[in-house]
């Protein structure tokens, strides 16, 4: 198997606890070539203390810097440009298997197709119980569909091509990228249809009725902006599906801790 270095980029603010858990599952991955960038935004709870001991400890390359910065899109735009990695996935979650990496590399580097990245399946928890089951499939936008970026691995000459994150999104600017990269169909992004990836729920987009509001007009602007037709029934196909991924997640416990 071709091993490209994987760089994850991790944008942290007074979240130590979530980020021991995510740097724990990154450093725990079988696969080797793996660099981790950590942009932290002048933490004041013992992050940075944390990082310093994480980076001189691992055997993972752990780069990190702490400064202000214009929100969570400055943030990773800044952690890409220190990553050095083939394939660069923004990362704040955590892996639900150890194999996960290896996973993702091995679809995407398939002899049959030419893919720019990979995507899977999303679990959302709250209080060790799934909230939100998120089956990605394949699909188009016109559709409703869109692949969940928590789980999103892309090749480094997509955001070369593309560009990066939109500075003046609040919430969005992640669904005004992919749909500014996937709008273009001749791009092929390779599906693994298994959960890889726990993400904790009560993010800026999900922990109030406002976040929701907010999350939904900022996709409909990234739609007319990227002059995609028919965005508003487009929207109306979005919340069919998050209406599906929280019915999808009754009874489920998350057995993983």
């Amino acid at each position: 198997m071709r091993k490209d270095k994987v760089s994850f980029i991790l944008t942290t603010y007074n979240c130590k606890i979530q980020l021991k858990k995510t740097l724990d599952s990154i450093i725990g991955q079988d696969y080797s070539e793996i660099e981790i960038v950590i942009v932290d935004g002048q933490s004041t709870d013992g992050t940075v203390d944390m990082i310093k001991d994480y980076s001189a400890k691992s055997e993972k390359d752990i780069l990190w810097i702490s400064e202000k910065d214009k929100g969570i899109y400055d943030a990773m735009n800044k952690g890409y440009s220190l990553s050095t990695g083939e394939i660069v996935v923004f990362f704040n979650e955590r892996f639900l298997k150890k194999n996960g990496v290896t996973m993702c590399v091995e679809a995407m580097n398939s002899e049959e197709q030419n893919y720019c990245g990979v995507h899977s399946d999303l679990i959302y928890v709250k209080d060790k119980k799934i909230v939100r089951y998120w089956r990605m499939g394949q699909g188009k936008i016109k559709n409703g569909w869109m692949a969940g970026h928590p789980t999103l691995f892309l090749r480094r000459e997509v955001y070369e091509t593309y560009g990066l994150y939109h500075t003046d999104y609040k919430i969005s600017a992640d669904y005004e990228f992919m749909v500014r990269v996937f709008k273009d169909e001749e791009l092929k992004l390779a599906y693994i249809p298994k959960v890889l990836i726990q993400m904790y729920y009560g993010g800026v987009s999900t922990k109030d009725p406002f976040g929701y509001l907010c999350s939904l007009r900022e996709a409909h602007r990234a739609l007319k902006e990227n002059h995609i037709r028919g965005a508003f029934l487009i929207d109306i196909k979005r919340m069919g599906r998050l209406m599906m991924q929280f019915w999808n997640a009754k009874g489920k416990v998350d057995i993983h801790g």
